[in-house]
């Protein structure tokens, strides 16, 4: 199935927020992990910017999704700015916290925090603190290991093992923008989600 969609706006601060009206799904992590291309290979057309730069994402962009036929949005998509890229300007990370952590932690329409790290690198401090933050919050996230095309099946295997222990979690999902792989399984668990928390 392809969904329909359109931006809703770009937010900086928490006065600009899109009223919250149906579940929403987070996606977050490192920069350039991948976010704009698991989004885009979601929808089945470029929404988010993909970008060689990493950072390139200074707010969080709000998105209404919704399928065919359907008059009002399912889900809102909020693509948040990665972290842990240094060579932003401190006066835009700064400003980061005074809105993204209000997201976080306050946003009663937040129903799932996407996660996401490379599949292909070790496991990377700023990943840990970030699910550190969403279990401390008290938030439903799941995690998605990028750019899974890149390893072999028991390559794989072996990561999603390594970096289940390493967070503790109880799964975590492959996913290959380039080939689709977990593509269905990742709306499966959108769709779970949305369902359960209708009234947000």
């Amino acid at each position: 199935m392809r969904y329909l969609w359109k931006f809703l706006t770009a937010a900086s601060e928490v006065r600009q927020f899109p009223p919250a009206t149906v579940p929403e799904i987070a996606f977050l992590g490192r920069s350039n992990v991948g976010k704009s291309s698991v989004i885009n290979s979601l929808l089945g057309e470029k929404v988010a910017k993909t970008s060689s730069t990493p950072g390139r994402t200074r707010t969080i962009n709000f998105f209404s999704v919704r399928r065919p036929g359907s008059s009002q949005s399912d889900v809102i998509f909020a693509d948040l700015p990665g972290y842990g890229y240094a060579k932003l300007p401190r006066e835009v990370t700064v400003e980061w916290p005074r809105f993204i952590d209000p997201y976080l932690t306050d946003r009663r329409s937040l129903a799932l925090c996407v996660c996401l790290v490379d599949i292909n690198v070790p496991p990377q401090s700023r990943d840990r603190q970030l699910v550190e933050f969403l279990k401390a919050a008290g938030r439903e996230f799941l995690l998605v290991g990028t750019k899974a095309d890149r390893l072999s099946n028991q390559q794989l295997r072996a990561a999603v093992e390594g970096l289940k222990n390493e967070f503790q979690a109880e799964r975590l999902l492959p996913f290959s923008a380039k080939t689709g792989a977990g593509r269905e399984e990742l709306w499966k668990e959108i769709r779970s989600v949305a369902e359960r928390k209708v009234e947000p």
